[in-house]
């Protein structure tokens, strides 16, 4: 497995430089740096090109993650604004190959975070996410893309909550590109288990992110079960990325998106940040091998 953290730990905006994150992570442990590509329409190519370089010249993989806006809800009644969202990620798949980075996760099947207050019908849109999921995944293989679905927790999200929900939506997708994706702060809330999640995907799961319940980064006195999430991931023989995505810093649209309504970080430092990361990425290194 490889170990990686996204760079948002360290900011408050989700637009942001990434190219100095690949040498920081690097020092500090992880093989992996997870980026966000909400806001790739924004730069040219050649910002890609650089970023490639600077993963290559540091040996660093690249991830990418995106929390849909609504206008780009593959699951809206809106066929217009639908459309519009294949072009908007053709763009995004285009500077992904670019930059080396070969898949994405978080809720492409809808948006993030739901305004629960508008309303829906979860059966009417699972049907229209699943219908223009196969579309954006045959789209998304053309650029050697995979498209990891996240199941999210009943207060961010309502299409997929839980690991029997993801599995359901990735068969009825039922293109190869399209995998399950976990995250071990969701699954505090609404698994049965983290062990029997993790095995209900099985050989579906596609990407792996990691993190306590207050959203700090794993830490031997957290109350998560870590030990025992390994074992389950080597169970069903997961050998892919194992990606923290600590959240403890107040103020900003991650802030906001997040709910981070105190500071979790406890006025750190960045100094304080790096060592909190690399103590983390140190410990499941040596925990899970």
């Amino acid at each position: 497995m490889k170990y990686g953290i996204y760079y948002a730990y360290w900011e408050h905006e989700w637009k942001g430089n990434f190219i100095p994150y690949v040498k920081k992570v690097k020092e500090l442990g992880f093989d992996v740096l997870e980026v966000a590509c909400g806001g790739f329409y924004l730069e040219d190519k050649e910002t890609f090109k650089e970023l490639k370089k600077a993963a290559d010249d540091h040996g660093i993989i690249l991830t990418g993650g995106y929390g849909p806006r609504p206008e780009h809800n593959l699951a809206s009644e809106d066929k217009e604004a639908v459309d519009s969202t294949f072009a908007f990620y053709k763009d995004m798949f285009e500077k992904m190959e670019i930059a080396g980075i070969d898949r994405i996760g978080g809720a492409l099947y809808s948006y993030w975070p739901v305004n629960f207050s508008a309303g829906f019908d979860k059966k009417a849109d699972f049907e229209r996410s699943v219908s223009g999921m196969q579309k954006l995944a045959d789209m998304a293989a053309d650029y050697n893309v995979t498209l990891c679905m996240e199941s999210l927790n009943r207060f961010e999200g309502y299409l997929i909550n839980t690991a029997e929900e993801d599995l359901e939506y990735v068969k009825a997708v039922d293109k190869p590109n399209v995998k399950c994706m976990l995250d071990t702060f969701h699954m505090n809330i609404e698994e049965d288990t983290f062990e029997d999640a993790i095995k209900t995907t099985g050989d579906l799961l596609g990407h792996f992110h990691v993190g306590e319940a207050n959203r700090k980064p794993p830490y031997a006195e957290g109350r998560m079960p870590w030990e025992s999430i390994g074992k389950a991931l080597k169970e069903v023989n997961y050998n892919g990325y194992i990606v923290m995505e600590p959240f403890v810093l107040q103020g900003g649209q991650v802030g906001k998106d997040i709910s981070i309504w105190r500071d979790i970080s406890c006025g750190a430092t960045e100094a304080q940040l790096d060592k909190a990361a690399a103590d983390s990425v140190s410990y499941l290194r040596e925990l899970w091998g």
